[in-house]
């Protein structure tokens, strides 16, 4: 398979204002591109994986966050404008899409080239899968009018971490 693309937390939860953790109007303006980007990569004959956060009532996390994407509710529900596209949906409980989940199998059998990380949070859940994906050696590819956080500063950070230290490729949709 070509490419296997991560949609990360694109949910209401952190996309819809009024939320515990909603990541703020700049960060909804990604979404034009991720769906730009999914398009594509479905044209490409590419995966798509959608990553959610899907919490448990007493997640240890929430000793850190406020509660948010409660399993089963709205908040861990993909945004509408992005849940029309089909792809395989993996729930997570912590900051890397790899811990106690089922990714590891699932990109077993589909053996991308390479992963494409969109989504938010850029510097909490796109850089912890980022660094458990490039602890598997995949390579990996961040687009970076794709991804967004609640702090520019931190986001900054996020990617020159993962440019310098993780050795992901940063690149743009366009």
């Amino acid at each position: 398979m070509p490419n296997v693309l991560m949609v990360i937390d694109m949910l209401n939860g952190f996309l819809q204002p009024g939320r515990n953790l909603y990541c703020g109007d700049h960060s909804r303006l990604i979404i034009p591109k991720v769906s730009e980007l999914i398009d594509r990569e479905l044209s490409k004959g590419s995966g798509i994986i959608f990553i959610c956060d899907s919490h448990e009532t007493d997640d240890l996390e929430f000793n850190m966050f406020p509660e948010h994407c409660i399993k089963g509710t709205e908040e861990a529900s993909i945004i509408s404008e992005l849940n029309h596209f089909q792809g395989e949906i993996i729930e997570k409980k912590r900051y890397s899409a790899f811990f106690e989940t089922e990714l590891d199998t699932l990109l077993e059998n589909l053996r991308p080239e390479r992963l494409i990380l969109a989504g938010v949070c850029t510097d909490i859940c796109v850089m912890h899968t980022a660094a458990d994906a490039r602890n598997r050696d995949f390579i990996v590819d961040i687009p970076i009018d794709c991804v967004s956080s609640f702090d520019k500063k931190a986001h900054d950070n996020a990617l020159q971490h993962m440019d310098n230290i993780l050795g992901v490729n940063l690149v743009s949709v366009g």
